[in-house]
């Protein structure tokens, strides 16, 4: 009995070991991936911040992640883009975040922009307002309208956007315990999406939300997500039935209800974002001269 009770003990303390370990590793890379992103510059300094665009169906988490991310810089949870709590959404306007740093105050070399969800056949986003989107020609707080795209002339369009206008990165959002169950008109929908991204040259990835609310999935499995057994299947699901590689397919769990910040999610959403970055970067130097001959005409965004 009493060797029982020290065998128990002795796993005990190996665990408590090894959590020790492990969170050591995880605050170590939360703090490299915070110093990386806030020292990040665009490639060529071609602009001053990099545009992420976030597209995917309504409910996906699009305007969750923009409010994770302001979290973890801000060193406290916060809700500033709305979210809503149904299918309907609630981000009928095109919005662009920038986010200062909590300590420097300076703002961050990136700004997050949201849109309309992505509604079944014809409703939600106009497919035409995301070329006005991706080529620059939508300003902030534009009121989307989903049977009229935007036209010239309106006092939300763009005649001339310049570089730092359009949009570098996109990131298509899912729902990681829906992926599976797209319809038929959604898929139909995100490949069109695709294919005018390849088009325009515009770099994307897949970012999938709300694994921490997947059956089965525990704290211990954020920290290696990518190896998890349960995770694997809806990778696979990705790479399949939309054509992206599994390195562009990233994997977060958004601050919803929580007003506690964790390490392991806070690693999980920075390294979602330092790849569409870097995703960015290449988009940017793979730009035809006569594009980024425009740089010096382009002042920082505010």
């Amino acid at each position: 009995m009493k060797s029982t009770l020290l065998h128990s003990g002795l796993l005990s303390f190996q665990n408590y070991l090894l959590d020790k370990r492990t969170m050591k590793g995880i605050t170590q890379l939360h703090e490299r991936l915070l110093h990386d992103i806030k020292t990040y510059s665009p490639y060529g300094g071609l602009v001053h911040q990099i545009r992420i665009l976030l597209l995917g169906p309504t409910g996906a988490g699009k305007s969750s992640f923009f409010n994770s991310v302001k979290s973890v810089f801000r060193g406290h949870v916060t809700h500033q883009a709305l979210v809503g709590s149904d299918t309907s959404g609630v981000s009928g306007k095109y919005r662009t975040y920038s986010i200062k740093d909590q300590r420097s105050g300076n703002a961050l070399p990136f700004i997050l922009c949201d849109s309309m969800g992505l509604g079944e056949k014809e409703e939600g986003l106009c497919m035409d307002d995301i070329v006005y989107i991706l080529k620059g020609h939508i300003s902030d707080r534009y009121q989307f309208n989903s049977t009229k795209p935007i036209t010239p002339g309106h006092s939300n369009y763009i005649d001339n956007p310049l570089l730092k206008d359009r949009i570098h990165c996109v990131a298509l959002v899912f729902d990681i315990n829906s992926v599976e169950h797209l319809s038929r008109d959604m898929m139909a929908k995100i490949k069109k999406i695709r294919r005018e991204l390849i088009k325009c040259g515009v770099a994307h990835v897949v970012l999938l939300t709300h694994v921490d609310s997947m059956d089965l999935i525990s704290r211990g499995d954020l920290g290696d997500i990518y190896k998890c057994m349960l995770v694997k299947p809806k990778l696979e699901t990705v790479h399949r039935e939309l054509g992206f590689a599994l390195s562009d397919i990233l994997v977060v769990s958004n601050y919803t209800s929580e007003w506690e910040l964790d390490p392991v999610k806070d690693v999980l959403i920075l390294s979602a974002l330092g790849q569409m970055l870097w995703a960015a970067d290449d988009f940017l130097e793979d730009l035809p001269p006569e594009e980024t001959e425009i740089k010096e005409e382009e002042s920082p965004s505010v």
